[in-house]
């Protein structure tokens, strides 16, 4: 029995490989096609996973650009297809593909992106962009195979261009505020204009709504980017938190830091900071951290030291900042240091000198009568 169910799948292997390479895998992509979502979904994420390296990789935004291009010339050529604006056999054999190879480099970008932004972004404000991103990454491996329209085409692709201009740009000018912000915007939306123009020009929006509702897509969501920058959602990419944490001491040895912190139980093991600080009489709180920039963006970085107050609230004790300058692998590291502190809740805000934020640090002062038993370590 099994030898005979082994000989029939060999011969419609066989049978199936006579009609040529694409027929072939267009009959597999037929009976397998409920599956291809996750395929897919898992298959982009594992790629970038492997492949992807730093946000200032010549390769990775190599790769970026060409997915990006590649997306420019496959959504124009699909609606024209779906359209009825071109037709023909040979066209008709590589229509089905157009959905899987869209979630393919749709999911390429996204998962890239949510992989360069969970690195800038904070457990705050800016962690909504990225719950969007990651939403964004999950809905396009099922999006397309329920709702075909070019409108959410240029919609994904209008996201995808304007999350890689927000970081590309500042690369490329070494200057990173408002204004290279909205360029980035507004070459990600003009690009998809241009689509958009030469869709209408071929016929594809065969009414002045379709036309409208191009426009609308456009304009509402570059103004939803703005609308973000300005509530502080978007993390400040292409900056990216390697390290930080609350210790006794920092010292400058060989080139690099020492951090002193506290030796905690067996079982906190996790802990490598000293989030609840045991204060002795004369003892002084550190904040450490290392923001990595890209090659030659220079910036300033602040830390806001906050405490809780009677009422709940966070006020602001000091801003203390210093300066930063990017290439080195791990960040560029640095410190400062507060030696009045109350007890009770605190935490240290790591933003940049225009207020974007990229951590918070949360730490309890608990003051004590001897000194606590601690170790000096490396940083990274």
């Amino acid at each position: 029995m099994f030898v005979g169910a082994a000989l029939a799948a060999a011969r419609g292997v066989m049978k199936l490989a006579s009609l040529g390479p694409v027929v072939a895998a267009l009959a597999f992509y037929g009976r397998h096609r409920r599956f291809t979502p996750v395929v897919f979904f898992f298959g982009g994420t594992v790629w970038d996973a492997a492949t992807v390296y730093r946000i200032d990789s010549l390769i990775d935004n190599g790769l970026i650009i060409t997915y990006l291009l590649l997306l420019g010339g496959l959504i124009p050529v699909s609606a024209l297809v779906e359209s009825g604006r071109i037709a023909g056999p040979r066209w008709e054999k590589v229509r089905p593909w157009f959905v899987p190879i869209k979630q393919f480099l749709f999911g390429a970008l996204f998962s890239t992106f949510v992989f360069f932004y969970v690195q800038s972004a904070s457990w705050s404000g800016t962690a909504f962009f990225l719950l969007f991103l990651v939403g964004l990454l999950i809905a396009n491996e099922f999006l397309h195979e329920r709702v075909a329209s070019v409108h959410l085409d240029l919609a994904l692709y209008l996201v995808a261009a304007t999350t890689f201009f927000v970081y590309f740009v500042p690369m490329v000018t070494k200057i990173m505020n408002v204004a290279t912000f909205l360029v980035a915007c507004a070459l990600a939306a003009g690009l998809v204009f241009l689509l958009s123009e030469f869709l209408r020009k071929r016929n594809v929006f065969r009414t002045k709504r379709e036309v409208a509702v191009s426009r609308a897509v456009i304009a509402g969501l570059a103004g939803l980017f703005v609308v973000a920058y300005v509530a502080n959602w978007i993390p400040p990419v292409p900056l990216a938190l390697r390290e930080s944490g609350i210790y006794h001491g920092v010292r400058r040895e060989n080139g690099g830091y020492d951090l002193r912190r506290e030796v905690q139980p067996w079982w906190a093991f996790w802990r490598n900071d000293d989030s609840t600080f045991s204060r002795a009489p004369g003892d002084a709180v550190y904040c450490f951290t290392s923001v990595f920039a890209p090659t030659r963006l220079e910036n300033r970085i602040v830390h806001v030291w906050q405490y809780r107050d009677a009422d709940g609230d966070w006020q602001t004790a000091d801003r203390i900042g210093y300066e930063i300058v990017g290439g080195r692998d791990q960040g560029y590291r640095g410190y400062t240091l507060k030696r009045t502190v109350s007890p009770g809740d605190w935490r240290v805000s790591v933003e940049t000198e225009s207020g974007r934020i990229l951590s918070r640090i949360a730490f309890e002062v608990i003051d004590t009568d001897e000194p606590a038993e601690w170790i000096w370590e490396s940083a990274r």
